[in-house]
């Protein structure tokens, strides 16, 4: 592994242990030609994913840009953030599970929201603001209005 101070490329691992995800390594690193001491995760990859985007445009899967952008619908929410990466780690599986290397954006995008769904509806409508591309405040309206049930008419 590569320091991130010096470059060195002959680094040691001090200390290894299970992360709390209990999905990936964590490592405490130590550079000999520095001194810098760092931190690494590791995680199994069952393949490498490509995302086929609305463009037609092809990009690796970066768990990274997943991991951001769920974030973002989910920060100030009242969710423990081990629950997060629980989700994150979830997605990503499902994802590799798909037995597909090709995986088109919006099956990516479908598969957020229903994980959003299930855990935070303020958060499922922050990320669909972004996906769906929402315009204006009635693109908000029509998309809460669906999520809300319809109860019985009143005669």
């Amino acid at each position: 592994m590569r320091c991130p101070f010096c470059g060195n490329i002959d680094t040691q691992v001090k200390d290894s242990r299970p992360a709390e995800d209990h999905v990936s390594i964590r490592r405490r690193r130590f550079c000999p030609a520095c001194g810098g001491r760092f931190t690494t995760y590791e995680r199994v990859q069952l393949r490498d994913l490509v995302v086929i985007k609305t463009n037609g445009k092809r990009e690796d899967f970066d768990r990274s840009k997943l991991e951001r952008s769920i974030r973002m619908a989910m920060q100030k929410r009242p969710i423990d953030p081990e629950r997060i990466d629980q989700m994150i780690s979830g997605i990503v599986r499902r994802l590799e599970s798909l037995g597909e290397t090709d995986i088109n954006s919006k099956v990516i995008g479908e598969i957020v929201m229903e994980s959003l769904a299930r855990i935070d509806t303020v958060a499922y409508v922050r990320f669909a603001s972004v996906y769906k591309n929402f315009q204006a405040a009635d693109d908000f309206d029509k998309f809460v209005s669906e999520l809300r049930p319809v109860g019985p008419t009143e005669e």
